[in-house]
């Protein structure tokens, strides 16, 4: 199978897409500028308390308060608090070292929030779930700084390794080599990716990660609660850092920047694999040269269609996502029904497991598959369903079928769904239903030409329109592109992007910035500049005579 990962770095976000064989199987975007993502940790003061939920609201600095439950506290609670005094305490002094403290006995796991957290009081938290919809973040207070190969968990001694690492001869050796280098009072995850991993590589990860942990709360003294304390370097390689795997072919990046920073990532965790990140240079957005785009318009909204015709409606609420099952024409194609039903049962099992990775749908889940009769039927899907799970890194359950047809299913979420707008709303009339002549289209691009040449004296910069429109400027012998090229000088060029709706542009300048072009910033302005010049023009007419 040929793996792929794309990455479409625009001015305020960044999109990773999966690829396997050509088939968009993952997608993921954030804005650039994100905040209160999962993993970042803060210095944050709790606002008040709520007993009657066991639980605290803490002011990390988001606008919603963010939820601290008592279960999410930590077994080490005691020694996590006596840590954060003793740090206080210290200010100006020599940094208190966890490694040579005392740990404390656990708290009582059935005990109350009032019993271990006061008004005003300040706590190191990360964010353990973004906010979603009305919701704040939601945060735990036991610690973890994520690698490659070991996740570090401070106030901790335990050792524990990835169940998907099946031989035991390994495990064996990848604890005993972890018991031998980790700090004391820290804990270590070995995730599946250090299978096979010499002793050096997993040391090397493990002493920077420690650092991470040293340098955050090192801030604590010098930032006043609430204050972010740790995030990761690059929001691209936190993206593809669960989701990288050395059987890639190739990793395509659109940006300078963000392609040495992915670079240096690979070479670092597989330097024999440095050379798959690959610099993309073409004026073509890179997600329409790799076919993203087309896949993603059809592969979101409220119906999916996939093979023979078959097709399911997806409906989804805060609260949970329902999925309805439909044969559509399938149904014509054999006069046995069960069988029908089994086949096409099969096929979408394969599409859900499909849509749960690209739209990072969690919560509950139910399912409303085609009925079946046969028990070995019903049994046989819910196999194949887990069997088409397992490449899903979200924690997920899975129920047989009930008696009414039903598979129930409860999945991870630690962020918003991912909701791609696959209808379009008419750019001109906003959804009136009333445009201006499309014909006239093609003068306000000339106006927008006229505008960025003459008046803003820009260069090298490239017009995006959508195909339809790129068509028909550059249709025939003598296009209209190729005269507005002559006219002004080839300073500019003009690219579909299967991204836009029909009558939507947007202008990029050779620095890959985004020009805004809005009607209420340019059209003032680009009048008021022509009629600054045909007065001028009159005035040295007038001159001359």
């Amino acid at each position: 199978m040929k793996s792929e990962l794309i990455v479409d770095v625009r001015p305020t976000s960044i999109s990773t897409a999966l690829l396997e064989d050509g088939r968009l199987m993952s997608l993921q975007k954030e804005t650039r500028d994100a905040s209160y993502a999962v993993g970042n940790l803060y210095f944050a003061k709790v606002k008040k308390l709520m007993p009657g939920l066991n639980a605290a609201f803490v002011n990390v600095g988001y606008g919603k308060e963010a939820f601290l439950h008592y279960l999410d506290l930590g077994s080490q609670f005691n020694s996590y608090c006596e840590f954060i005094k003793q740090l206080k305490e210290s200010a100006g002094k020599r940094p208190v070292s966890l490694s040579k403290m005392k740990l404390m006995p656990d708290i009582d796991k059935h005990g109350s929030v009032t019993d271990v957290l006061t008004q005003g009081q300040e706590l190191i938290v990360q964010i353990s779930k973004e906010p979603i919809s009305t919701k704040g973040p939601r945060l735990t207070t036991e610690i973890t700084f994520t690698g490659r190969f070991l996740v570090l968990i401070p106030f901790n001694n335990k050792i524990l390794v990835s169940q998907k690492i099946k031989d035991r001869a390994e495990k064996m050796r990848l604890r005993r080599l972890v018991e031998s280098i980790k700090p004391k009072n820290f804990g270590v995850i070995v995730r599946t990716s250090a299978e096979g991993k010499r002793a050096a590589e997993l040391n090397s990860e493990l002493r920077v990660l420690q650092k991470c942990w040293e340098d955050s709360v090192a801030k604590i003294n010098y930032s006043p609660a609430p204050s972010l304390l740790f995030e990761e370097d690059s929001r691209a390689v936190s993206l593809i850092r669960d989701i990288f795997s050395p059987d890639f072919e190739s990793i395509h990046v659109n940006n300078a920047e963000i392609f040495e920073q992915i670079h240096n990532y690979v070479s670092l965790i597989a330097p024999d694999r440095g050379d798959i990140v690959k610099i993309y240079s073409d004026d073509m957005p890179i997600f329409d040269k790799f076919n993203v785009t087309r896949q993603m318009k059809s592969s979101f909204g409220k119906t999916v269609s996939f093979r023979s015709g078959a097709y399911i409606i997806i409906e989804s609420t805060e609260a949970l996502h329902v999925i309805d099952v439909n044969s559509g024409n399938r149904s014509r194609k054999t006069t046995d029904q069960e069988s029908n039903a089994l086949d096409v049962n099969l096929l979408a099992a394969d599409e859900i497991a499909r849509q749960f990775r690209l739209r990072d749908m969690g919560g509950i889940i139910v399912i409303d598959f085609i009925d079946m009769a046969k028990s070995e039927h019903r049994q046989a899907l819910y196999d194949h369903m887990r069997e088409v799970m397992q490449k899903d890194r979200a924690r997920h359950n899975i129920l047989p079928l009930s008696k009414f047809g039903l598979m129930q299913i409860t999945r991870q979420r630690v962020r918003p769904a991912l909701d791609i707008v696959t209808s379009e709303t008419c750019p001109s009339c906003g959804g009136k239903g009333e445009i201006l002549p499309s014909l006239l289209f093609t003068d306000r691009l000339k106006d927008k030409l006229d505008y960025l040449v003459n008046d803003l004296g820009v260069k090298g910069f490239i017009m995006y329109v959508h195909p339809f429109v790129d068509a028909y400027l550059k249709k025939g012998f003598i296009s209209l592109y190729s005269k507005w090229r002559r006219e002004y000088g080839r300073k500019f060029k003009i690219m579909p992007d299967q991204d836009l709706a029909y009558l939507q542009y947007r202008v990029i300048d050779s620095k890959k910035q985004e020009i805004d072009l809005s009607e209420e910033k340019d059209t003032s302005s680009s009048s008021s500049k022509k009629e600054d010049r045909l007065r001028k023009q009159k005035e040295q007419e007038d001159d001359g005579e």
